[in-house]
């Protein structure tokens, strides 16, 4: 049987990552304070896996360690860092977002990230997700319309040690045909249909999920499954809000 994620249980994270605000900064404004020491970051992020990811389904131990491990507030702008550990989205510039962490491990897990795996990501923005997906083992190759989002993602990921993370300022519709065949693909922006180079990038008993739909009604999260013989089968996973899927570097 289908795996269910609880979409209220979802929301109810949001109320939770609002009190690990508090917790690190009091109840003054970030301005005012100094920033958490990185033992503090630490603690806010296993509190918000261990009592808000877990409790909203996500099972499988790589990326529950993965998200216990990838410092989210280095991947937000500096005035954003007071919610980082939030689970809600966040604007990053060029009318972007970093997704919510739920939605993050929730399409980390339904790829089955393992050590070894290629992963292409189309949509790198900051780059979490990419280190989300590095951090359980995976080979990701990641794909960012916007010139200055992609540079600034390679120069953070290298920072912090991706060194399995390949960054590429690029129109993601195409994929990245020179690397494929993946084993999973992971789409960070919606579109009306999975493009078809994606489709055909995806090696047998591959996973790609994304979210499909428009703008301005009804998204939902998708997960494709191509068989050894490579036929194609797809599910909604639960509806979700994402920014539009882009053609054209930026």
């Amino acid at each position: 049987m289908p795996r269910r994620y609880p979409r209220s249980a979802l929301a109810r994270t949001m109320a939770f990552g609002q009190s690990l605000v508090l917790a690190l900064w009091g109840h003054t404004s970030a301005a005012s304070q100094k920033e958490p020491s990185a033992e503090a970051w630490r603690r806010a992020r296993l509190r918000l896996v261990d009592q808000g990811l877990v409790g909203v389904g996500i099972r499988d131990s790589a990326t529950l360690a993965a998200m216990r491990t990838v410092p989210r507030h280095e991947f937000v702008p500096p005035d954003q860092r007071v919610h980082a550990y939030q689970d809600v989205p966040l604007p990053i510039g060029h009318d972007q977002t970093i997704s919510q962490p739920a939605v993050v491990a929730l399409m980390t897990e339904l790829v089955e990230p393992r050590p070894g795996k290629k992963v292409l990501e189309v949509g790198t923005g900051s780059g979490y997700q990419a280190a989300v997906l590095a951090e359980t083992g995976c080979q990701v190759w990641t794909i960012e319309i916007f010139r200055a989002l992609a540079q600034e993602a390679r120069d953070r990921l290298d920072r912090l040690g991706y060194a399995n993370v390949t960054v590429r300022h690029g129109d993601g519709y195409a994929g990245w045909p020179e690397v494929a065949p993946f084993d999973a693909i992971v789409v960070t922006a919606a579109a009306e249909t999975v493009p078809p180079p994606l489709l055909q990038q995806l090696g047998p008993g591959g996973r790609l999920v994304m979210p499909v739909g428009s703008e301005s009604s009804h998204q939902a999260l998708l997960l494709v499954q191509k068989d050894s013989g490579g036929e194609i089968s797809s599910r909604e996973i639960l509806p979700v809000r994402f920014v539009p899927f882009l053609r054209g570097v930026r």
